[in-house]
């Protein structure tokens, strides 16, 4: 078939999506299409217009990369070493982080401005100091490159497989500043990355490479583009990204909806993709949960708004006259450990169970819009137990009545994002029912914010994965930099004769 260049749209024009269904370009659409503009349309219906200066900031980053990852496989593993110390020596020294805590300072403010989440924006000293240990721990960390993973002895010939490089690796993630030095770790495998930040955190990340990423990566005498950041804003230099052919894996995180839109981009240009969406854990108090071991794991996996925090509370019928008091008590003091007041969302059917004054009592809760005065408890429907809770310093949950282990595994099965199951009981069957039943990658018998590459594994982790899409093949959902390699066949035959 003969093609040309799409130059402009007319509304009404009938554009294929999913090989058998018709849009049609709308107004709006046709009216902003340009010259050098371009469409995606996606199987679900989607139609999505990348403007030609989007286009052009993700092709320049991966053009860089993919010059990058060529050269990388002469890099010495003293070199990287360099570069790691370097970039995190970098982000320790005081004077050259002013510069990057006043860029992120200033999104924060942006963000409060316009009623945005600062959660994971704002650059803290901890964040800081996490951001240097990974680094570090980089620093430290052999290379997978070269391992040999088995080895095959045939007469007169041997077979070993070669962990090796993979390719170009891009990242589509959410404003959180850390991120960006965590997705560092694929270099030492040998690969290069391309960024795509979110806007929030946009200037952030522009003087994280600009003070100490570039001046790492000439240090140590890396090629520049081994990291590539998109320098532009929109979500549309994010699609433009996922959708160029030369990625070896996209790796997106963010919300369930947005994650699952770039994955399909991904897919749809032939891309791998590793999704890091929806998260949010649960936890079942079975009839033989110990109390005090109960109200320990809530507490401890409500210190923080991340995706392994706790977001529904399952308690079976049999404990609910003394399980749900100490679930609220737990949930009261994780509170007051941020100083703020939480906010419960009730199951319909399970509001017996909960003492009345928690839906007549108001309480502040903090939004990202600020403080708003609201009934602490409101009952909701069995959907809502698929909605994960994005809150700001405020603790917010769903609380559940089930009769029985087996019923709260379904639920989770049902509308989980499948993710994190935690389960309290001194009854071995009910953990043995709940790892062989639930659709869950991490299962435990506690507090639910352990699932971290850094905090269980001592590795900067890339992302979380969830199975809401299905199993994973051949991993763990914990992506981390060394976990990101392809394996190569190499034979070495001592005997010139051999034949089939």
């Amino acid at each position: 078939m003969d093609t040309e260049a799409l130059t402009s749209l007319t509304a009404g024009t009938p554009i294929i999506v999913g090989g058998d269904r018709v849009v049609r370009v709308d107004d709006e659409l046709a009216a902003a299409f340009r010259p050098g503009d371009a469409l995606l349309p996606l199987a679900t219906g989607e139609v999505l217009h990348v403007p030609a200066a989007d286009r052009k900031a993700a092709a320049e980053a991966i053009d860089a990369a993919d010059a990058a990852f060529a050269a990388m496989g002469s890099v010495s593993e003293e070199q990287l070493d360099t570069f790691y110390g370097a970039f995190a020596d970098r982000l320790a020294d005081d004077d050259t982080f002013a510069a990057i805590a006043a860029a992120n300072a200033a999104d924060v403010a942006d963000a409060q401005r316009r009623g945005r989440s600062t959660t994971r924006l704002e650059l803290t000293a901890a964040m800081r100091e996490a951001m240097i240990d990974g680094l570090r721990g980089w620093s430290v960390r052999p290379s997978p490159r070269g391992h040999v993973q088995r080895t095959l002895e045939h007469q007169g010939w041997r077979l070993e497989e070669v962990v090796d490089r993979l390719g170009v690796v891009a990242f589509v993630f959410e404003g959180r500043p850390n991120v960006f030095a965590d997705a560092c770790g694929v270099l030492r495998g040998g690969n290069s990355v391309v960024f795509r930040i979110g806007s929030d955190a946009l200037a952030t990340a522009r003087a994280v490479v600009t003070h100490a990423l570039q001046p790492a990566l000439a240090e140590a005498g890396l090629p520049a583009g081994a990291v590539s950041l998109v320098d532009a804003p929109s979500h549309a230099a994010g699609w433009a990204l996922f959708s160029d052919p030369r990625l070896a894996l996209a790796v997106a995180r963010g919300s369930g909806p947005a994650v699952r839109q770039l994955g399909a981009i991904a897919q749809q240009a032939g891309n791998t993709v590793s999704a890091h969406g929806t998260g949010g854990a649960w936890m079942v108090a079975a009839d033989t949960a110990d109390g005090e071991r109960f109200a320990a794991a809530v507490r401890a996996s409500l210190d923080r708004k991340v995706c392994n925090t706790l977001n529904t509370c399952v308690i079976v019928r049999r404990r609910a006259d003394d399980l749900v008091d100490t679930f609220l008590d737990a949930l009261t003091t994780a509170a007051e450990d941020l100083g703020t007041e939480p906010k419960l969302h009730v199951v319909d059917g399970s509001q017996s169970a909960v003492d009345p004054a928690w839906f007549t009592r108001r309480a502040p809760i903090v939004r990202a819009e600020g403080v708003v005065e609201e009934v602490q408890a409101d009952v909701v429907d069995e959907a809502a137990l698929a909605t994960e809770w994005e809150w700001e310093a405020s603790p917010e949950v769903t609380l559940v009545v089930v009769d029985d282990i087996a019923e709260a595994v379904g639920l989770f099965n049902r509308y989980s994002p499948r993710f994190i199951l935690s389960v309290i009981s001194e009854d071995e069957a009910d953990h043995e029912l709940a790892w062989e039943a639930a659709e869950a990658p991490y299962v435990c018998d506690g507090f639910t914010r352990w699932v971290d590459g850094q905090y269980a594994l001592g590795t900067p982790e890339l992302g979380l994965s969830n199975w809401e899409l299905g199993r994973l093949l051949g991993r763990t959902g914990i992506l981390s930099g060394d976990a990101i390699r392809s394996v190569r066949v190499r034979v070495r035959q001592s005997d010139p004769y051999v034949r089939r």
